[in-house]
């Protein structure tokens, strides 16, 4: 009993361990420039920090760094200055 309660506890937290390598191909990076431009962004830069997508953008004449999920939602934004 020990050992499978054991093994639950392991595979729950699993995740948490799971690699947070994320790397953007060519599509990938078309369609993140395609869903932020119908949003009204002009996109300038796309990388990888932290397990997360950092976009460079303008909007409205203002400068931000947006920060994207595995899912292409926005988590953040920043303004630049």
């Amino acid at each position: 009993m020990t050992r499978i309660l054991a093994l639950a506890l392991a595979l729950a937290a699993a995740p948490v361990f799971a690699s947070t390598d994320l790397t953007l191909d060519q599509a990938k990076m078309d369609e993140i420039r395609a869903t932020l431009t119908e949003q009204g962004y002009d996109v300038r830069k796309i990388d990888v920090e932290d397990g997360m997508i950092e976009v460079y953008a303008l909007k409205d004449g203002k400068k931000l760094e947006l920060y994207l999920d595995e899912t292409l939602k926005i988590v953040r934004t920043k303004e630049e200055n």
